[in-house]
């Protein structure tokens, strides 16, 4: 009995945010995001439109793919960052919004790493037999992050008024992180199936040591109050990142952890058809695809559309796989992405 990706689906919002149109709230410009990033747009959420939102439209597209109804599904993860509120998390409200039976839901919190970590417990919860049917979700809203205050409504149209000089310096000061981040969701159904295709070796890592590299200090409730108004004018809202600390852990560890499952499943790095890598850097996909020695046609991105949407990365990327053609079967692939904890892990999908 394997585990096997039966649908897959994406939600992502409509609303397009090129680089020429961040340089006009900052000091950058399209060239300059474009080298240290790899990026060239992505989507913003409209105010008001939450992580579950995409993650409901994912889902019902997933589920549709997968030729069965939301009354079909036995259990639901939902991994995200950006949940809409503090509690209770996504997986209820989605529940609702799908129409699903009285089935339970896992909220699940491994950043950039959560839909990897969604894929080992869905294929433990279908191994034990407890369920038939999973649906994974991964979603994010990053614009909760963004300084709104400062003119980012002015880029989906919200507001006409003009940037201030002092509001794009202010901006200025986070560009190396805000100009990273899109919105959107990816989902796929998991199911229970007689065979030798699906998921195979899965293995994940966590170093606390690590934490620090990538965090966000305001908005915790070891504050009192949790969050303030100082927290935001200083910028502690919004995510802290050891750029140079992240890269290296990155670059280091998801070859690492691709070659272990490869070994574990005795095949070659060689044999694999494709590398799906966390989409959080174009520099750090290239850099995995180097150490591991492959060539750019088997470690395919997006990241130049979308952006970093951290648990929704590798979902969307296996989706448009999918539907360009370049998943077919008899195909070894992997999984493999890093992020704050530090989580990072590997899984082997043959088609």
């Amino acid at each position: 009995m394997r585990s096997v990706i039966t649908g897959t689906g994406i939600g992502v919002p409509p609303n397009v945010v090129t680089n020429e149109a961040l340089s006009r709230l900052m000091d950058t410009s399209d060239e300059w995001i474009r080298v240290r990033s790899g990026i060239q747009e992505r989507r913003y959420a409209d105010p008001g439109q939450g992580s579950t939102d995409l993650g409901v439209m994912a889902a019902r597209n997933a589920i549709a793919d997968a030729g069965l109804t939301p009354t079909d599904i036995d259990a639901v993860l939902f991994a995200t960052m950006t949940p809409d509120h503090m509690l209770p998390g996504n997986g209820p409200l989605l529940q609702t919004a799908l129409g699903l039976r009285d089935v339970p839901t896992f909220d699940i919190r491994q950043q950039c790493s959560g839909f990897l970590y969604g894929l080992e417990l869905a294929d433990l919860f279908l191994q034990s037999g407890r369920y038939r049917r999973v649906l994974l979700v991964g979603a994010e809203v990053h614009t909760g992050f963004m300084p709104w205050h400062l003119g980012w409504d002015t880029l989906i149209g919200q507001s006409t008024r003009e940037i201030t000089e002092a509001e794009r310096a202010e901006n200025t000061l986070t560009r190396d992180r805000t100009v990273l981040f899109g919105d959107g969701a990816g989902a796929v159904v998991i199911e229970a199936r007689e065979g030798d295709t699906g998921l195979g070796v899965i293995r994940l890592h966590t170093d606390g040591t690590g934490a620090g590299v990538l965090t966000m200090h305001g908005a915790s409730f070891k504050r009192r109050p949790f969050v303030s108004v100082d927290q935001i004018q200083s910028g502690e809202t919004l995510p802290f990142m050891s750029g140079k600390e992240v890269f290296r852990s990155a670059v280091t560890l998801m070859p690492q952890v691709v070659r272990e499952v490869c070994e574990a499943s005795g095949i070659a790095v060689e044999e694999l058809d494709l590398l799906l890598v966390h989409q959080a850097n174009m520099r750090i996909i290239e850099g995995v695809q180097k150490v591991l020695g492959l060539p750019p046609e088997k470690v395919p991105h997006n990241i130049e559309r979308w952006g970093n949407t951290t648990a929704a990365t590798l979902p969307i990327l296996f989706h448009e796989c999918r539907t360009l053609g370049l998943i077919r079967p008899g195909m070894n692939l992997a999984f493999t992405a890093l992020g704050s904890g530090l989580h990072w892990g590997a899984a082997i999908y043959r088609t």
